[in-house]
């Protein structure tokens, strides 16, 4: 089902004018397994990561939430391209199957932030991208998707009917985490490779706000209206739900 679903996207990117530069895609290997670690600004991050390694014939089995996967429409195509199912509540199940998978040369991707960003910003980390490279053996790539919440982002309206939209997508040079490394210092090589792709993909993106009602898909601390993230993180609390030892009676 995978190559059927990016023939499909390739005619709906064309038919949107999108223009995806893709930045980097010689970092991932063309053999082997690989861990790929991707910033996460909007719902559609994990097609365009995909879609940039068509030059390296390599496809991404990413990690998602279950709930995806229970969806009526998205949950066949998700299972169909053998993408890998977390549930939050019993993660060991999708971090073995994802260990398989590297294990037998696959490429898998994560979101080390676990749920889009509302600042555009980097966000904390979770320990799963570093822990699997680290158990397989195998690289860590860092990678970066930036315009894709002008798309489908949490928190706004979809657009896909604005034509022409820039959408980058950078991959750095990877990481190669020993066993024995420590895994904080990792994750904040990690971090810090990441925050450089994502500081140039915004300094050298081709668009700019249409007037001051389109300021916010730019962060804060770059003149646009999207929340700090120190605001995001309160948001993000508001909407967390509620375990249910805590919930009301």
């Amino acid at each position: 089902m995978y190559p059927a679903v990016i023939l499909g996207f390739r005619v709906v990117f064309r038919a949107m004018g999108l223009r995806i530069t893709i930045e980097g895609a010689e970092n991932v290997p063309t053999e082997g397994g690989a861990v790929l670690a991707s910033n996460h600004v909007g719902y559609l991050d994990f097609t365009f990561v995909g879609w940039g390694l068509r030059s390296r014939h390599r496809l991404v089995r990413f990690m998602a939430k279950e709930s995806v996967f229970r969806h009526k429409v998205s949950g066949p195509l998700m299972r169909g391209m053998h993408h890998i199912a977390v549930d939050r509540a019993a993660g060991s199940q999708a971090f073995r199957e994802a260990m398989a998978m590297l294990k037998a040369g696959e490429v898998v991707g994560i979101f080390p932030e676990a749920t889009i960003s509302r600042s555009f910003l980097l966000k904390d980390f979770k320990p799963g991208a570093v822990r699997m490279a680290q158990a397989a053996g195998v690289p860590l790539v860092p990678v970066v998707v930036w315009g894709s919440q002008r798309i489908y982002t949490k928190g706004r309206p979809t657009d896909f009917r604005g034509r022409g939209k820039a959408i980058t997508v950078a991959y750095g040079e990877p990481l190669t985490p020993g066993r024995r490394d420590d895994p904080a210092d990792v994750e904040a090589e990690l971090r810090r490779r990441m925050d450089e792709l994502l500081a140039k993909a915004q300094r050298e993106y081709p668009d700019a706000p249409a007037g001051p009602d389109d300021r916010w898909w730019l962060p804060a601390s770059l003149g646009g209206t999207a929340p700090t993230p120190q605001e995001a993180a309160v948001m993000d609390a508001r909407d967390a739900p509620v375990p249910p030892e805590s919930a009301p009676a």
